[in-house]
């Protein structure tokens, strides 16, 4: 048989009756719905879980993914790994979806939650930032009183419970754990550690439900010297799975950061200043002048790179030969700088040698420090099938070496290693299917770009159309009328259609747009053109904060950029209409998208084709799918880019969508209104 033909539903599957119309669900839950979508899908994950093979499985939106995985993974009798896009999905996991699971089933399922390590308090760290000379300033002094009070009854020591504090607190960076500051068992916090408590109970579960980040990060470290975060599994799923290779990049790579330098360099000097090594040791080398001499080649580092990525620019390219002259020796002098910290770090290990948990805590400083110069000379001296590449930020820049293919990897440590492989999400396929929901090449683009395309590997496809009514409650309006994107015109004739669509509709509109640029101008435009009306702008306050004032409101306006348009979830009235100012190609100059198109090229294929125009399909589903969450939203996507009326990728971009109504004609916008009504 063909691996990557679609089976069928078995009609005497346990999942399908557990599910299904007559199953406990519908008879223990007031109001449930048996949806058909969700009993295939759910199908399908017990037949791969239970088979071992790989499912690639778009499930549209409303088809209740969460419980179609969840059931099966908790009645496999496999160790599951459930790896998510967002914290928040992982909480609801753990504390609405298994009680509810529990409850109708009468099963106490072992389930645990793993979180990535920076969102746990460190005992050892705090107890060493408590005495620094920084610890007394009265602005920290308060924190870390807020946060001592917290302690007293946290359980999880999750430092997102810490209400009073923004999570963006720079005395959280401070006091966190990482992966590379943990001790283990010499630590003398070793037994009260929130992340040892974390892991202990991880052992225990069943399914353990983590995030992309601490999946992959996980998966980086299983490799040609084993090590690992997460306990061993049979299976994983991969919920929102179209972010996983943009994700894997980051820990595939060399990455170093001026905030993860800065706090290598403070850590080192807390280390070294400790009282307890000052008075096990008189014969420790002065730490201030070696700390003070780091800083600045730090900061003469980072700003030897400013020149070639002014902060407008995003990510840039380094190219070899950018690595003479004065970024040369910035960088050098920074090595000789950590070198020389590392060494302290090291005579002082051996000074402490009666103190076996200090000794430890500074002979891991000094592997840190060896870490950054080794990881920072792989960056610089670069590799075949890399891209290096910096980004310089207002609060912290990135210095970057990612692989362009994460094919092999992916196939070798993923695929072929764990038996079991669940990838879901909203938006997967890219191409056309099949009558009964298989793939024909749907998923072709996802097949290449994750290592999926190795022969005899077993994969099962299946596309679960959404159940929503789109045709009924949702209108594409794609104008004809609009000058290109490009056009010095562009924004102005474009902002006079976002008034009348948000007059329309009287507001309840997110406008989307694809970069920073265009973003604020838009907003500029309709905050003087829709004056009395609330009109937000992404930035102006936390995401979370942006979204609770659009909610509240029932009538603004929220214009943002590409964060918006995915993972954020309005149902109701309050969202009504999507304006999308243009199809979401990637930005060609990025050095990862740039270098990967150039590596299609060399083989002879489109990297418009085969990269771009796949990678917009899905973005644009994203975008279109924040109209509808609920049976009964209704409303307007407005897509005001023109070219997909004349372009030969316009077609294919279209059918990728929903089916939606579509028209160009405003006044069947207008008729579109009248008919659906307004509450």
């Amino acid at each position: 048989m063909d691996p990557s033909h679609s089976v069928a539903p078995s009609s005497s599957s346990r999942i399908e009756s557990l599910l299904g119309p007559k199953g406990p669900f519908a008879r223990g839950l007031p109001g449930y719905e048996s949806r058909p979508g969700q009993l295939e899908m759910a199908v399908a994950v017990e037949r791969a879980l239970s088979q071992q093979h790989v499912l690639l499985c778009e499930a549209g939106t409303g088809t209740g993914k969460t419980l179609a995985y969840l059931v099966p993974a908790l009645l496999s009798g496999r160790r599951v790994v459930v790896s998510t896009a967002t914290r928040t999905l992982q909480e609801q996991i753990l504390g609405k979806d298994v009680p509810l699971i529990r409850e109708v089933l009468g099963i106490e399922p072992r389930v645990a939650v793993m979180k990535g390590l920076s969102n746990y308090v460190c005992l050892r760290r705090l107890a060493h930032f408590e005495q620094s000379a920084e610890a007394a300033r009265p602005s920290v002094s308060r924190a870390l009183g807020t946060i001592r009070s917290w302690l007293e009854t946290t359980e999880r020591g999750d430092i997102g419970e810490v209400a009073e504090l923004e999570q963006q607190h720079p005395i959280f960076p401070e006091i966190v754990s990482a992966s590379d500051t943990r001790l283990g068992p010499p630590c003398p916090y070793y037994q009260q550690c929130f992340v040892t408590r974390m892991r202990q109970e991880a052992e225990r579960a069943q399914v353990v439900v983590v995030n992309h980040h601490l999946f992959f990060a996980d998966l980086a470290l299983r490799g040609p010297h084993p090590g690992r975060v997460l306990p061993d599994y049979d299976a994983v799923v991969l919920d929102e799975a179209h972010q996983i290779e943009d994700i894997a990049t980051d820990f595939f790579g060399d990455r170093l950061s001026s905030a993860s330098l800065e706090r290598l360099v403070n850590d080192s000097e807390r280390s070294l200043c400790l009282p307890l090594l000052r008075t096990a040791s008189s014969t420790a080398a002065a730490p201030e002048p070696l700390i003070r001499h780091a800083h600045q080649a730090a900061s003469a580092f980072w700003r030897a790179l400013t020149p070639v990525a002014p902060s407008a620019q995003g990510r840039v390219t380094l190219e070899p030969d950018a690595w003479h002259g004065q970024l040369e020796q910035a960088w050098l002098a920074l090595d000789t700088a950590l070198e020389a910290v590392g060494t302290n770090l090291e005579r002082s290990a051996t000074a402490a040698s009666d103190n076996a948990a200090l000794a430890q805590a500074l002979e891991l400083g000094a592997r840190r420090v060896q870490a950054t110069r080794d990881g920072l000379a792989s960056i610089v001296e670069g590799a075949p099938g890399r891209v290096t590449w910096f980004e310089q930020g207002q609060r912290n820049s990135v210095l970057s070496s990612s692989p362009i293919d994460l094919s092999g990897v992916l196939r070798d440590r993923l695929f072929d290693t764990v038996p079991s492989v669940v990838l879901t999400s909203a938006t997967l396929a890219t191409g056309a299917v099949r009558p009964d929901g298989s793939g024909s090449g749907a998923f072709s683009y996802v097949r290449r770009c994750l290592g999926l395309e190795t022969p005899g590997l077993c994969i099962q496809e299946r596309v679960i159309a959404s159940p929503f009514d789109f045709e009924g409650r949702a209108l594409l309006y794609v104008p004809r009328d609009l000058p290109p994107p490009g056009s010095s015109e562009f924004v102005r004739v474009a902002a006079e259609h976002i008034r009348e669509l948000i007059e329309l509709s009287d507001g309840g509109a997110f406008v989307l747009t694809t970069s920073i640029r265009s973003m604020s101008a838009l907003f500029e435009r309709l905050r003087a053109a829709l004056p009395g009306r609330p009109v937000l702008v992404q930035g102006s306050t936390s995401k979370q904060a942006l979204l609770e004032q659009f909610r509240a409101s029932g009538r603004a306006v929220l214009v943002a950029t590409m964060s918006f348009w995915e993972g954020v979830d309005v149902p109701g009235r309050a969202l009504r209409l999507v304006v999308l100012e243009k199809v979401p190609f990637p930005v060609p100059t990025d050095p990862i998208i740039r270098a990967r198109g150039l590596a299609l090229e060399s083989e002879g294929q489109s990297a418009f084709a085969h990269q771009y125009v796949p990678t917009a399909a899905i973005a644009l589903k994203q975008g279109f799918g924040r109209l509808l969450r609920t049976h009964s939203d209704y409303g307007v996507v407005a897509l005001l880019d023109a070219r997909v009326h004349d372009k030969s990728y316009g077609r294919r971009l279209l059918a990728s969508l929903p089916p939606a109504r579509r028209t160009e004609d405003f006044e069947q916008v207008r008729a579109f209104w009248a008919q659906v009504g307004r509450g």
